[in-house]
């Protein structure tokens, strides 16, 4: 059974920064690409960044200028979401997604969602 489980996020100041993590069971990384999305409240869920089984990376968030960096630790099996200069815009609830090997940001593609975790940016 393929399974993730998110930790990180909370409360941050505009101007900080944040990781999130997104633990991976039932597969590996090196066969599954990872994509991160958010949803805030009464917007559609939007991709964020992906990456992908080879460990190359896309950016969806291109307003971000680099703002969110996807990383993956092979032997934890745990991809991870730097976030930087984070303002109240990008506060929202954050998934991580699988599928295998490719990374696509239309989210209806993704079958296994991690529970999903809160960011909150105050001015």
């Amino acid at each position: 059974q393929l399974q993730l489980v998110q930790s990180g996020g909370g409360l941050v100041q505009s101007g900080g920064s944040l990781r999130l993590s997104c633990a991976g069971s039932g597969f590996t990384l090196d066969t599954y690409a990872i994509a991160w999305f958010r949803q805030a409240p009464g917007k559609d869920r939007e991709g964020v960044s992906c990456i992908r089984s080879d460990g190359s990376a896309i950016d969806y968030n291109h307003s971000g200028q680099g703002q969110f960096t996807v990383s993956r630790d092979i032997a934890k099996n745990t991809a991870y979401l730097q976030m930087d200069s984070l303002n109240p815009a990008d506060t929202a609830v954050y998934y991580c997604a699988a599928r295998p090997n490719f990374c696509t940001s239309r989210y209806p593609k993704y079958k296994t969602w991690g529970q999903g975790t809160q960011v909150t940016v105050s001015s």
